[in-house]
């Protein structure tokens, strides 16, 4: 099992949850109106009057054969919506209950 936490452009959120439930992933946790900067490139998103546009993140758990298809699927996504400002990073779970 791994874990992909991903975070976007709140005007996103919905397209980013139908991807994962069109990879047959239907949990996960989301944060709304967040607040961050990339690392490369895109613009900040604080939340303010200079900077007024938003993030929101999902954490989701993922079972191992799933993890390629939602990440490239994202990746596609980026590519396609540069303002969308997605990134996204998985990793291993060693447990669960």
């Amino acid at each position: 099992m791994k874990a992909i936490f991903i975070a976007y452009n709140q005007a996103y959120n919905e397209e980013i949850v139908e991807l994962l439930e069109k990879h047959g992933q239907r949990g996960f946790t989301q944060w709304n109106e967040i607040a961050g900067r990339g690392s490369e490139t895109g613009e900040p998103h604080y939340g303010d009057h200079a900077w007024p546009t938003m993030n929101n993140a999902v954490l989701t758990m993922v079972d191992d054969d799933k993890v390629e298809g939602i990440m490239s699927a994202l990746k596609r996504k980026d590519e396609k919506y540069q303002d969308l400002g997605l990134r996204a990073f998985s990793w291993n779970v060693e447990k669960s209950m």
